[in-house]
Formats: structure tokens, sequence, C-alpha cells
């Protein structure tokens, strides 16, 4: 499933797999230039976000790991963000649709880091499938093909 939202310099998209930052319009001209930067998810290591307010701005910035952050001085965070290209701002009218974005960002980072099923899991199964096997209910196919699934082959 994609989702996106509109920013004041572009349109951000994620698609479960990349977040993509799209420019257009006269702003991004001016900014960072029209275009598309495209993000692995797993290059994600950490989302920063601010609300926008009724008189503020908004906004959301992409740490990329391997890339050099620079801390904004207070007051300067969506100023700053407007001219990062791993950032995008936004209006009020966007907050809705720019939280729903930070969040399935978050959890995809969240299950790229997950642990991986212990290897007990996958023997218990093997070994479940083996018995089956023996008994006659899983054919020589059917207990090769569930064992290599088990496994992750």
């Amino acid at each position: 499933m994609t989702i996106s939202a509109k920013g004041q310099t572009g349109t951000l998209t994620f698609d479960g797999q990349f977040v993509t930052i799209s420019r257009s319009g006269f702003l991004a001209a001016t900014t960072q230039g029209k275009g598309e930067k495209r993000i692995p998810v797993s290059s994600i290591t950490a989302v920063q976000f601010k609300l926008a307010g009724a008189v503020t701005q908004g906004f959301i910035s992409f740490t990329i790991s391997g890339g050099s952050e620079q801390k904004s001085r207070a007051g300067r965070q969506a100023r700053d963000a407007f001219n990062d290209e791993n950032s995008l701002t936004f209006l009020k009218k966007g907050n809705a649709d720019m939280e729903a974005v930070r969040d399935a960002v978050e959890a995809a980072i969240a299950a790229g880091h997950a642990p991986a099923a212990p290897a007990s899991d996958a023997a218990d199964q093997i070994a479940k499938l083996a018995a089956l096997h023996a008994q006659g209910i899983l054919s020589d196919d059917e207990f090769a093909a569930a064992k290599a699934k088990a496994l992750g082959l």
C-alpha cells in the first residue's frame, strides 16, 4: 500500500520499501531544485517530525546512515528543514497525512530491525513435519517443500 502526503516544496510518498521526495513548483525550484529523491527504508536510521501549528510550519526529516546531520538552533528547525534534501516542510492542513507517512516509515524501520525467529523454532517445526512424514500424512515432496520453507530456503 502506497501512502502520500503533500508538503510545501513537494510530495512525500512511501511504498513500504522506499521514501520518495518529489519536488515540483516554484518553491522547489528555488530551494532544492525540481526532481525526485528515493531513499531505501533500510538506509533510514531516524525520523524527526514536528507538527505544524496555526502560524508555524511543520517538517519531517529523514536521517540517513552515513549522512552528515547538523543540529538546528532553537526556533530554526523548520527553516533548516526547508533547505534540507532529506526533509519536507508542510502546513497545518498536512499534519494528519504527514503523521500517517511517519508512522508507516517508523513501522517499516522497526520491522527491519526485528530479531529473526530463533533457530529452535525452525528445528521444532521440522521435527513436527518429520513426525507427520513418518506417519505418512506428508509425502516426500510435501515434506521437502515444508522443510525448505521452515528453513527459509
